[in-house]
C-alpha cells in the first residue's frame, strides 16, 4: 500500500498535485519550430513557443506590410513551419507572403484542429494550431503546384462564368413564361440558334407569332404552326425589359466565357509536352459520345489535356473534356501525393468510412466531402444509366441492390481508380463491353453458388443440360 505524505495525513481532505511526468516517446514534440495562425478577415493571430519571444502570441493586419511584418518577426523566432486553417480565401495572401520568405507552410483541414480546448477565442485559436503541430498531429492538405494553381483559378473562374450565364437562362424563361410565350415547349434549348433568333427579334419589336416562326432553324421538328400557336401571347412592357436586360447579360457572360477560353489555351499551351495530341487521331472518339456539351471551350481541349499528361481521360465512359478539364486542374496529374487508388478514393468522399466501436460497424456512411472533382465523377457516374458499357452495366447492377445515390458513389468510387491508374502508371482505358461484363458477373455468381451447396452437401445442377455445375 502506498504511504501517504504528512501533509496529506494532517489534511484528507486536500487533494495531492500529482508530480511532473515526462510524456511517452509517441507524445513528445518532433517540431520545435512550429508556428500557429488563425486566419481571419481583419487580423490573423500568431503563436509562437513560449521560449521565443517574450509576447508569444501577437496580432498582425491583413494588409500587405503587415503580412511582411508578421513574416519577419517569424524568422526573428527561428520559425521554420507554419500551420494555418483553410479559412475561406483569407488565407490565400498569407501563403504567398510567408512562401517568399521560405518557411514551409501547412495548410490544414479546419476539422482536424476544431476541438480546441477550453473558451474558444482567437488567441487559443492559433496556440492550440501551434501545439497540434509541434507534436505533428497536422496533415497539411493537397495544394498543387504554382502552375497548375494558375491553371485551376483559371477554370474556376470560368466555371462562375457559365453558372452565371445559366441564372440569365433562368430568367429568359420566367419572362418568357410571365408573358405565356412557351417557347420552351417547341424548343429543346430555348438560347439555341432558333430561340436567340425569336426572342432578339421579340426584344426588336416584332409581334406576329407566324412571323416568328419562320425563323426556326431546318432541325427544329417541331411545326410552324405549333410555334406560331406557342409564341401568341400578351406582351408587357416589364417582362419585356426583365427579357432584354437577361439577353444583354447573357451575350456579356459568352463573351467573357470565350475571353477566358482564349486565355485557358494560352496558358494550357505552356506546359511541357508528355504526348503528341497526333495520337489521338488513331485512338479515335468514343461510340457513345452524344456530342459536345454546349458550354464546351470552342479550342480543342482534349488535345490540350492529352499533351499535357500524355494519357486521354475522355476515353474512360461517363468521363468527357469538361470532367477530364477539372479532375487535371484540382487534383493535377501527379499521383504520387497518394500511396495507392484507395488513398485517391478516400480524399474524395467516395468510399465508405467505417466507425467502428465495441468491435462491431455502427456507422459506414462515405464522409461528407466538398470536392469539385468528386462531383464531376458523380456526374459522369450518372450518366451511364442508358450507357451499353461494362461501367454501365456495373452503375445498373449498383442502382439494383442499393438504389440509385449509393449506386452513384460506387460507380464515380470505381471511375476514381481509373482515373488514378491512367494517370499515375499511363495505362490506357479499354471498354470491355456490356457483355463481357454481364458474363463475368454470372462466372461469378455461379461460382459462389457451387461453393455454398458444396458446404452444405449438395450438388448444383444445369436444368438444361442436366450436368453437375463445376
Amino acid at each position: 500500500m502506498r504511504k501517504r505524505s504528512k501533509k496529506a495525513r494532517q489534511n484528507p481532505g486536500r487533494r495531492q498535485r500529482p508530480g511532473k511526468r515526462r510524456l511517452p516517446k509517441s507524445m513528445e514534440q518532433i517540431n520545435l519550430n512550429a508556428a500557429g495562425i488563425d486566419i481571419g478577415s481583419q487580423e490573423h493571430y500568431v503563436a509562437v513557443p513560449d521560449d521565443r519571444d517574450e509576447e508569444p502570441v501577437r496580432s498582425f493586419g491583413c494588409l500587405t506590410p503587415d503580412l511582411h511584418q508578421m513574416a519577419r518577426w517569424l524568422k526573428a523566432c527561428e520559425i521554420k513551419t507554419v500551420a494555418m486553417e483553410s479559412t475561406g480565401v483569407y488565407w490565400i495572401p498569407v501563403v504567398h507572403v510567408l512562401e517568399e520568405y521560405g518557411f514551409e507552410v501547412k495548410l490544414v483541414d479546419a476539422r482536424q484542429v476544431k476541438n480546441v480546448p477550453g473558451r474558444k477565442s482567437d488567441v487559443q485559436d492559433c496556440q492550440w494550431v501551434q501545439q497540434l503541430e509541434s507534436f505533428g498531429l497536422l496533415s497539411s492538405a493537397l495544394r498543387p503546384e504554382k502552375r497548375l494553381g494558375v491553371l485551376r483559378s483559371y477554370w474556376r473562374h470560368r466555371s462562375g462564368l457559365v453558372e452565371s450565364c445559366a441564372k440569365q437562362i433562368h430568367l429568359m424563361q420566367k419572362a418568357l413564361e410571365q408573358m405565356n410565350l412557351q417557347l420552351h415547349k417547341v424548343l429543346s434549348d430555348i438560347t439555341g440558334v432558333s430561340g436567340m433568333r425569336m426572342m432578339r427579334a421579340i426584344l426588336a419589336g416584332e409581334r406576329d407569332p407566324v412571323m416568328l416562326s419562320r425563323l426556326k432553324d431546318h432541325r427544329v421538328q417541331s411545326s410552324e404552326e405549333k410555334i406560331a400557336k406557342a409564341l401568341t401571347g400578351h406582351y408587357r412592357e416589364d417582362h419585356l425589359f426583365a427579357l432584354r436586360q437577361a439577353v444583354d447579360l447573357y451575350d456579356v457572360y459568352q463573351a467573357k466565357i470565350a475571353e477566358c477560353d482564349r486565355e485557358i489555351e494560352r496558358y494550357l499551351a505552356t506546359f511541357e509536352p508528355k504526348g503528341d495530341p497526333k495520337d489521338l487521331d488513331s485512338k479515335g472518339t468514343k461510340k457513345n459520345k452524344s456530342g459536345p456539351r454546349k458550354n464546351e471551350p470552342k479550342f480543342n481541349l482534349r488535345s490540350h489535356l492529352y499533351q499535357m499528361t500524355g494519357v486521354d481521360l475522355t476515353q474512360i465512359d461517363g468521363i468527357d473534356v469538361l470532367t477530364a478539364q477539372t479532375i487535371i486542374s484540382e487534383c493535377g496529374f501527379d499521383m504520387s501525393s497518394f500511396p495507392s487508388e484507395k488513398h485517391f478514393a478516400s480524399w474524395l468522399g467516395l468510399c465508405p468510412n467505417h466507425r467502428i466501436t465495441g468491435g462491431k460497424v455502427f456507422k459506414s456512411r462515405t464522409r461528407k466531402v466538398y470536392s469539385r472533382t468528386a462531383e464531376a465523377l458523380r456526374i459522369g457516374a450518372q450518366s451511364l444509366h442508358r450507357s451499353k458499357t461494362a461501367l454501365g452495366a456495373y452503375y445498373r447492377r449498383m442502382r439494383t441492390r442499393l438504389g440509385a445515390p449509393k449506386a452513384i458513389t460506387a460507380t464515380a468510387h470505381k471511375l476514381a481508380c481509373l482515373v488514378y491508374r491512367m494517370l499515375k502508371y499511363g495505362e490506357e482505358y479499354v471498354d470491355k463491353g456490356q457483355k463481357y461484363y454481364e458474363e463475368q458477373y454470372r462466372v461469378r455468381v455461379l461460382k459462389n453458388l457451387t461453393r455454398r451447396a458444396r458446404d452444405m452437401g449438395y450438388e448444383l445442377m444445369s436444368t438444361k443440360t442436366g450436368d453437375v455445375v463445376s
